[in-house]
């Protein structure tokens, strides 16, 4: 008997997946809402122009395709860690490393937290990324859920959230977006991080920001209110970031892991068993994309080139947040969507149930998640009236 004929087929993923049905589907006027990925206002992809600038300098510059260290370039690792910590003091303990992607980065915290920290719980939004919790599963760490999203009034639950945080175990661990929150939109105001911050340093726990969208949202520095708040608290982190969106590097898989210490020589301890374990997975990380990040922040003329990209992708995706909410408005739908406004970053919870997705999928090619998650950047002048008029059909 063949050995892997016993193995069950896994279900696709839920929104990788969507990309699949997508492509098939002959629907000229399909759109698709459900991969987090930035798109111009053709419904384009396409390479950042700073990016291929850093690439031509690298082409002709770049002197060999050896291995990097284990924990990356340490040049990019310095880079990533300022993106973060601009105007405020960081503590003693510092470490980073340079790993595939922030995903890559939350599954060596996974496996960090699981070899050395005795399995804590992590703590993370309700809801969050779906991928969230499988990763720290399937590392063997129990997960559970703190209040955040309150679907009646499409706001944050802070109250619900600061009262399920004053309740964790010491010794477990809290998952915090950092900004432009997956699946919502909504984060907490710089007041409320503090607050924030407090309860963690109070109930001393240890936090995990993931922050995948720097600005996106109102900007570089403003959007790294959350790590900054918490450090400036003496919370001890973990940050995992990434750049496949604001670079627009999503096929490099260009990541980085921050771990802040209120001591060097617990951050030097940590850094050796985090070592080991990206050499028992990975070995050591690719290196182009981040070769593109390092050249791009250390060169004054590209940096500022890739600022200006970024905020144009930025006033993109919040100017298409008012017209799609301001055309739903028109089009009577007989609900409020002024929230799409306050949101921010590329994702929003609209408020449609799953038997409305899967009309809008069926009926109009629309495909979302099913929790009702869409990517606003899939919206284009184009095609945001034959979106608004789908949905409005469906709620009538």
């Amino acid at each position: 008997m063949p050995h892997f004929a016993a193995i069950s087929v896994a279900p696709p993923d839920p929104i990788l997946g969507l990309t699949e049905a997508f492509k098939a589907d002959p629907n000229p006027n399909k759109i698709n809402f459900g991969v987090g990925v930035y798109l111009d206002d053709k419904g384009r992809n396409t390479t950042l122009q700073v990016v291929k600038a850093a690439e031509q300098r690298l082409w002709e510059a770049e002197p060999s395709k050896n291995y990097l260290p284990i924990a990356g370039d340490a040049q990019y690792g310095e880079l990533t860690r300022q993106l973060l910590t601009e105007g405020v003091s960081v503590p003693p303990g510092q470490a980073s490393l340079q790993t595939p992607g922030g995903t890559g980065a939350l599954r060596v915290v996974a496996d960090f937290l699981a070899h050395n920290l005795d399995r804590p719980t992590v703590w993370m939004p309700g809801p969050t990324w779906p991928n969230h919790p499988k990763v720290f599963n399937t590392a063997g760490l129990p997960t559970k859920t703190y209040r955040y999203f309150d679907s009646a009034h499409n706001s944050l639950d802070f109250e619900g959230m600061l009262a399920d945080l004053q309740n964790v175990p010491q010794g477990d661990v809290v998952l915090l977006h950092g900004c432009c929150h997956n699946p919502t939109g909504i984060d907490p105001t710089p007041a409320q991080w503090q607050q924030i911050a407090q309860v963690l340093k109070d109930r001393d726990l240890l936090g995990i920001v993931d922050i995948a969208y720097q600005g996106f949202g109102d900007g570089l520095h403003e959007d790294a209110v959350a790590v900054r708040t918490l450090l400036e608290a003496h919370v001890e982190l973990l940050v995992c970031q990434s750049f496949s969106k604001n670079f627009g590097l999503y096929n490099e898989r260009v990541g980085a892991l921050h771990l802040f210490s209120s001591e060097g020589d617990s951050a030097h301890r940590a850094l050796s068993q985090l070592k080991v374990i990206v050499r028992t997975n990975y070995s050591n990380p690719p290196a182009h994309g981040a070769l593109v990040v390092r050249t791009i922040l250390a060169d004054d003329q590209l940096r500022q080139q890739w600022q200006q990209e970024l905020a144009g992708m930025r006033a993109r995706i919040n100017g298409i947040r008012s017209q799609f909410a301001e055309a739903l408005n028109a089009a009577g739908v007989g609900r409020d969507f002024s929230f799409l406004t306050r949101q921010r970053g590329m994702f929003s919870l609209t408020g449609l149930n799953l038997e409305q997705v899967d009309r809008l999928r069926r009926e109009d090619g629309l495909y979302m998640v099913g929790n009702g998650r869409i990517n606003v950047a899939g919206l284009t002048p184009s095609n945001l009236p034959i979106a608004v008029k789908a949905i409005a059909r469906v709620l009538s």
